[in-house]
């Protein structure tokens, strides 16, 4: 985890764990500088989660209930705390700062914060080394009062580790405004145990003849970190109750109660090893919200909570900016006997449409998300029968950012099998079902948690497609020294400077490819008896496809009925006004740089001439499925069949955004 200190070495590492004292409290006391010499609680719902020092010096504790509070000390002064957004931007500007200071820092909830100061010290006990200088306090408490050994390294380490500590924390409450405890220590587990020696803003170092000590000072194994509700229960069967008793008991019975790997672990932290290594949080991975509550018990209140608390996830996602791919619902049923620890979850994927309108239609969203989350309600509640809740929590997961070639574009709705095919190519495979298909298939994803849709070709459509030639991709060869994804990324005025350096020339489209951009299924041409004419239209063209480059002008390649697409005979260009221009051919590098600019044109889909009743595509006017075509213009990467398949109103919003 770091490149001063190897994996297998991690003896030599310093660790800092900084935890923010009655972090709720502070916050609300930097927002009204009038609450903080006043004894001040932290409401949420009827229990005080936190109080600042001057309440606890009162005796009034945190966790408690408001009225045995009140009833205490009647003059406590109660906040409200359910938003959490204020507390949550401050923890976020507290791990901004220490990661100023060191990259390697792992957000552990709220108000606490690891910090692997391993390089740093590195660095400071050469500068120490050099300058000859013996002169070395520690900052702060060293636990059990132990004496320092200048001579031992570690002890060195850790000293120093003690200054850049009281470092921190000083940044923290010169620019912040909040105080905190931290613990210097060769671990992570260690350095969070020592930290709570000595509170509060105040720091402890704990030096590795002294960890036994610390340890076995633990009241109950379920102090240890690392160690859960549910190990803890286990353990407590084998007769399991303190740190010395798990550090007793053979391997062989823990592994057989927990397994292997979790025995080796446990035991090992019973000894205060830990090798895990600090990792940095970066960007969260998920947003929840949760409600608890003494009593749910019907359906319109489930939907009532889920609603409001969709109202404030959306809100963090809007401005997050990245798009989940998964949604998950909570529960929690009453339980006299395990009145904590018995939540439920079920999640499935959300529907592509709706993902795309995340974060800037929330309103047209909230419905159909509750619907999709009342529906994970009912796999885990049977409604017809009586149920009682204590809680609820929605979670949004699987961000991801949505790439800005992809947005408003109908590759949403395809899936790219691999970078690149065989040929160099890019292939798209296309989900084979129709749109009332696709929501049945989510519904049917409600039992498969966090599995998306497998989208494939049927053998049919694939052999279609090979029969008409449609190639895997608009252009086949590409310049040595231009990246095309970059290429496509560039502004038009510079994508037609670079081209027109390169040729001199407006390049006729023809000679670009060696096989035809695109050809339309036997498929997607039939046709029913009344549109025989239209098909007849296209057919004659054989595999024409009109392009709209970026200088405008469209470019058509004709053919023969009786010509293959690969044995045009000569390259045509059609101007504006339909006279036919012959052109050279084009060497190998102009060739390459037209089809760069093809990769960032449109495809237009023609409007030929009909009859009576007639539309474009072979379709009658009685035809509801596809609706009209005629002059719809679709970017190179779209498969017109696949856009009519989707909702209007999703086919709407595609053709706005493309205009």
């Amino acid at each position: 985890h770091s490149k001063s200190v190897s994996a297998g070495n991690t003896a030599c590492r310093v660790i800092v764990h900084i935890d923010l004292d009655c972090f709720y409290a502070q916050v609300e006391m930097i927002r009204n500088p009038e609450l903080r010499d006043k004894p001040l609680g932290v409401q949420q719902k009827n229990i005080v989660v936190t109080c600042n020092y001057e309440a606890r010096k009162l005796g009034i504790k945190k966790l408690v209930s408001v009225r045995d509070a009140k009833e205490k000390f009647p003059q406590l002064t109660l906040v409200n705390g359910e938003d959490l957004t204020q507390y949550r931007e401050m923890s976020y500007k507290v791990t901004d700062l220490l990661e100023e200071f060191c990259p390697l820092v792992e957000r552990l909830g709220f108000d606490e914060n690891f910090v692997d100061i391993t390089e740093i010290v590195e660095k400071r006990l050469k500068q120490l080394q050099q300058s000859g200088c013996s002169r070395l306090c520690v900052s702060g408490h060293v636990y059990n009062d132990q004496a320092i050994n200048f001579h031992d390294t570690m002890h060195v380490r850790l000293v120093i580790g003690s200054q850049i500590a009281e470092e921190l924390r000083e940044a923290v409450h010169a620019r912040l405004g909040l105080t905190g405890c931290a613990g210097v220590a060769s671990n992570k587990l260690l350095a969070k145990l020592v930290s709570g020696t000595f509170k509060p803003n105040q720091q402890t170092v704990l030096l590795p003849e002294s960890c036994q000590d610390l340890i076995r000072n633990l009241e109950h194994i379920n102090k240890v970190p690392g160690i859960g509700y549910k190990t803890t229960q286990r353990l407590e069967t084998l007769g399991l109750k303190s740190v010395c008793d798990l550090q007793a008991c053979p391997s062989a019975i823990l592994e057989k109660e927990l397994g292997v790997s979790a025995a080796q672990r446990i035991q090992k932290l019973s000894y205060g090893e830990d090798d895990s290594p600090v990792t940095p949080s970066g960007p969260p991975q998920s947003f929840s919200e949760e409600d608890s509550f003494k009593k749910c018990s019907s359906e319109v209140q489930v939907k009532e909570k889920i609603e409001e608390l969709l109202a404030n996830l959306l809100d963090r996602i809007h401005k997050d900016g990245r798009k989940p791919h998964t949604i998950r619902l909570t529960i929690r049923q009453f339980s006299s006997t395990n009145k904590w620890f018995n939540r439920e979850s079920r999640q499935c994927p959300i529907p592509p449409h709706l993902i795309q309108k995340l974060g800037k239609e929330s309103s047209s969203v909230i419905s159909p998300l509750v619907d999709i989350l009342m529906k994970l309600f009912r796999k885990m509640i049977n409604v017809d029968l009586p149920f009682h809740l204590t809680l609820l929590s929605v979670c949004f997961s699987n961000l991801k950012d949505l790439p800005s070639s992809k947005k408003g574009s109908i590759g949403v709705y395809l899936t790219e099998v691999s970078p690149l095919s065989a040929s160099g190519k890019n292939v798209y495979e296309k989900e084979d079902v129709s749109q009332d298909q696709t929501s049945s298939s989510w519904n049917q994803n409600f039992n498969r948690t966090g599995n998306t849709p497998t989208r494939k070709l049927s053998e049919e459509k694939k052999s279609c497609i090979r029969k008409t030639g449609i190639p895997d991709f608009p252009f086949n060869l590409s310049p040595g020294d231009i990246d095309q994804e970059v290429f496509r990324e560039l502004p038009e005025d510079i994508k037609k400077e670079i081209i027109s350096e390169r040729t001199g020339e407006m390049i006729p489209t023809e000679n670009v490819f060696s096989q035809p951009s695109l050809c339309f299924p036997k498929e997607i041409n039939s046709t029913p008896p009344s549109s025989k004419r239209v098909n007849s239209d296209m057919n004659a063209a054989g595999c024409s496809i009109p392009f709209t480059s970026a200088h405008g002008s469209a470019t058509v390649l004709a053919h023969s009925s009786n010509a293959s697409c690969s044995e045009c005979p000569g390259s045509i260009l059609i101007d504006g006004d339909g006279e036919k221009k012959p052109t050279d051919p084009l060497n190998f590098r102009e060739r390459d740089l037209l089809a760069l600019e093809a990769g960032a044109s449109q495809t237009v889909l023609p409007a030929p001439v009909l009859g009576k009743g007639e539309q474009a595509f072979g379709t009658t006017s009685k035809d509801k499925t596809y609706g009209s075509r005629e002059g719809i213009v679709f970017p190179l990467n779209v498969d017109p069949k696949t856009f009519f398949e989707l909702p209007a109103d999703v086919q709407k919003e595609l053709l706005a955004e493309w205009k």
